[in-house]
Order: C-alpha cells, then sequence, then structure tokens
C-alpha cells in the first residue's frame, strides 16, 4: 500500500473504482511505453534527454516471507507527485504529463490541481509545457499546450465542463501521428511551440 502526503486534491474528486479493467490498464502501460522507447530514441540520436521522473517514497514496513524475498507492504510517497517527463531540448526545459483516456472525454478528475499548477509555472518561466492523450478508441495521441489545459480548467471551477471532449481536442490540441520509430514523435509538435514561444517574445 502506498499512500499520499495531504496535497490539492483533484477537481472534481475521482469516482471509487472497485474493480480494475486489465485490459484498459494494459492499453495505459504500452502508451507510457510507447513514450518511454521514443524518449530513449532522442537521447540515442543526440536529440533530447527526457526522462519519466521517479516519485521517492518513504518506506515504512516490509514483509520478510524468506530471507531473498522481501517485499515492501506499506510505504509513503514524500511530496506530492508533479508531473510524469521531464528533461531538456533544444536549450528549453521540457515537462510534460501523459494519460490514456478511454472514454470520449478527459475528466478533470483524473489530473490533481497541483499538475495544472505545475504546468503553468513551467510555461511562464519560458519551458515547454503540456498534456500528452491517448484515445485508444481512436487510435489517436494528441497534444495539449498547458495553456490551453489550464484555461479549460478554469472554466470548470467557474461551473464550466469538467471535462475536455475529443472533439475539443481534435480542434484545439495537436494531432501526433504515429509511426514505427520514435512511436510517439512528439518532438516536432514541440518545435512548433518552441517557434510560437519565440514569435510571442520579439
Amino acid at each position: 500500500m502506498i499512500k499520499y502526503p495531504n496535497q490539492s486534491k483533484k477537481v472534481p474528486t475521482a469516482p471509487i473504482v472497485k474493480k480494475r479493467n486489465l485490459k484498459k490498464a494494459n492499453l495505459g502501460t504500452d502508451f507510457e511505453t510507447k513514450i518511454n522507447n521514443s524518449n530513449q530514441y532522442y537521447l540515442n540520436k543526440g536529440i533530447a534527454s527526457i526522462y519519466k521522473k521517479p516519485t521517492p517514497i518513504q518506506i515504512v514496513r516490509v514483509d520478510y516471507p524468506a530471507r531473498n524475498k522481501a517485499r515492501i507492504v506499506e510505504a509513503y510517497y514524500r511530496t506530492p507527485s508533479t508531473t510524469d517527463y521531464n528533461g531538456i531540448y533544444r536549450g528549453y526545459h521540457i515537462d510534460f504529463e501523459a494519460k490514456c483516456c478511454h472514454n470520449t472525454s478527459f475528466s478533470f478528475a483524473h489530473i490533481f490541481t497541483h499538475q495544472i499548477e505545475h504546468l503553468m509555472t513551467i510555461d511562464r518561466l519560458g519551458g515547454i509545457a503540456f498534456l500528452i492523450i491517448e484515445f485508444p478508441i481512436h487510435k489517436e495521441v494528441y497534444l495539449l499546450p498547458a495553456k490551453k489545459l489550464y484555461a479549460k480548467y478554469e472554466q470548470s471551477l467557474k461551473g464550466g465542463k469538467k471535462s475536455i471532449s475529443y472533439k475539443e481536442f481534435q480542434e484545439e490540441a495537436y494531432l501526433i501521428t504515429e509511426k514505427i520509430n520514435p512511436a510517439i514523435d512528439y518532438l516536432k509538435i514541440v518545435d512548433l511551440l518552441i517557434e510560437k514561444k519565440q514569435n510571442e517574445d520579439c
């Protein structure tokens, strides 16, 4: 069991899931593997250095059923996690959260408030921050810049929709074309975001 410390809660509160859908869980794992492999490709080619961030934990209790079979049975996250990935590309700090959405819309219940705020902080400080989301039912992957994510989140706090529809991603996000290597070539979209940021700074 791993427990979180006190932190900003999701808005709205996520529903309790009693039974895990293993097929959906595997799809999420497959998506993460594609991103990890893409990052490894970028690193091997000397293009970028971007990694999945580990979350430090405080181990509380360990079970020793046998000398060589130690098992962590209780632990706590030392600090609230921020986002999934960060690194450097073209001199810019890159920071993003990756999600796999199995519905026709992405609910804000599936992302923490402090994660959205973290992405906006990176954006304000000159970095490139965004959400990458996969819709397995449509076999499509989109990149939504932090500013657009934050704007929709603020609308939800003011009584607006508590989710972002697939149609909105089609209209306002960038479609990432999947290929063999790298599978999720998101840096092509990041190039567009960097160009846009440079034009804004002029």
